[in-house]
């Protein structure tokens, strides 16, 4: 059967990468949406010697898990006082970058509601204005910044939405490892976990295909040789470059397939546990390895070429995890084994829960 792969983002990869960013602005006005560290380790100084006059604006209070209630100011004070710029520039990990994607698509009114409201009753957002995006991370690991997807929170509801439209791909991905040097280890591991999961994800999927594998399959098995050597030496450009590629090549798979039953375990994990984002996702990968075996003979073939022999490949990748200090059990984060069968049989009944290739089995 034919394959179609899609993806629109212009990537631009390599240590010092950044500095084709006035390039890609190609005299345009940028505002920059940013973490709150970002000022401190003389990233916003790098950034306005490099653009000058082209640097519009700042925007440095991204949070982690961008929350609907934090988003409301900030997307109404941008609609009211950024008109002259054209483009977002998102530097950061991903809620940096999700929070960007948020932010580029205008309502008509201006208002933040009215993009909630979309969201809540699931049908698609039409912006009436859009700024175009251009992600720069300073993580290995989100692959947000070459796919449309942004993760929005509620926690007042204890809710979770996907924005994805049309509009909210980003037009440019700057991936520059220098830019990644000074992320301390538990992010790092975080993120680096984080990219195995979109890799992996992408492959126990019914959407993969032939060009997503590929992506795949080199994203697997640079990470499992790069991140166990960069965790021992955080300050080897070499090792977070592998790191970096290995990231954006699982954020090319899953750009095509969305993820699966993991990360929709993930989200109540966070929502109710608070476990970071890269464990919540990661920490299930070798349970979900074990259900997805024996369903489809070509995503067997996949895996097999990820992870070796079958046979052992849930326990190797569980070793592989639990070296990195993560442990792999729901039990091990409080959650009874009762409430991780509910837990789990409620992802499945998800959006991203649908995409894996056993959700029509039996929990």
């Amino acid at each position: 059967m034919p394959h179609e792969f899609f993806n629109p983002v212009r990537s631009v990869y390599g240590a010092g990468a950044l500095s084709s960013l006035p390039q890609l602005l190609d005299g345009r006005k940028a505002v920059i949406v940013t973490f709150p560290e970002a000022r401190e380790l003389g990233l916003l100084d790098r950034l306005q010697r490099l653009l000058g006059e082209q640097m519009a604006g700042v925007i440095d209070s991204v949070l982690p898990n961008p929350d609907v209630a934090e988003l409301r100011p900030l997307y109404e004070a941008f609609w009211r006082d950024a008109a002259d710029a054209e483009v977002i520039v998102a530097l950061g990990g991903g809620s940096s970058i999700d929070t960007a994607k948020a932010l580029m698509v205008g309502a008509r009114s201006g208002c933040f509601e009215d993009l909630v409201a979309a969201l809540t009753a699931g049908v698609p957002f039409e912006p009436a204005r859009v700024k175009a995006l251009i992600a720069v991370p300073t993580t290995a690991g989100t692959g947000s910044e070459v796919t449309p997807w942004a993760t929005v929170w509620d926690r007042h509801a204890q809710r979770k939405y996907s924005l994805h439209l049309r509009e909210t791909w980003p037009t440019a991905a700057i991936v520059d490892p220098e830019l990644m040097l000074s992320l301390p280890a538990p992010v790092t591991l975080q993120s680096g976990l984080d990219a195995l999961s979109h890799a992996l994800e992408s492959i126990w999927n019914v959407n993969a295909n032939a060009i997503s594998d590929t992506f795949a399959v080199a994203a697997v098995q640079e990470i499992f040789e790069a991140l166990p050597l960069l965790m021992r030496k955080l300050d080897d450009v070499q090792l977070r470059g592998r790191m970096a590629l290995a990231a954006l090549k699982a954020g090319m798979a899953f750009s095509n397939t969305r993820t699966a039953l993991a990360h929709s375990i993930s989200y109540e994990m966070t929502l109710r546990y608070g476990l970071p984002h890269g464990i919540a996702c990661s920490f299930p990968l070798p349970m979900v390895l074990q259900r997805a075996i024996g369903h489809d003979a070509g995503r067997d073939a996949v895996l097999a070429r990820a992870l070796g022999p079958l046979d052992v490949a849930p326990a190797r990748l569980a070793g592989f995890i639990e070296r990195l200090g993560v442990k792999t059990r729901f039990a091990d984060y409080g959650v009874s084994n009762e409430q991780a069968d509910q837990m789990v049989a409620h992802a499945l009944t998800g959006a991203r829960g649908k995409n894996f290739i056993g959700a029509a089995q039996p929990a």
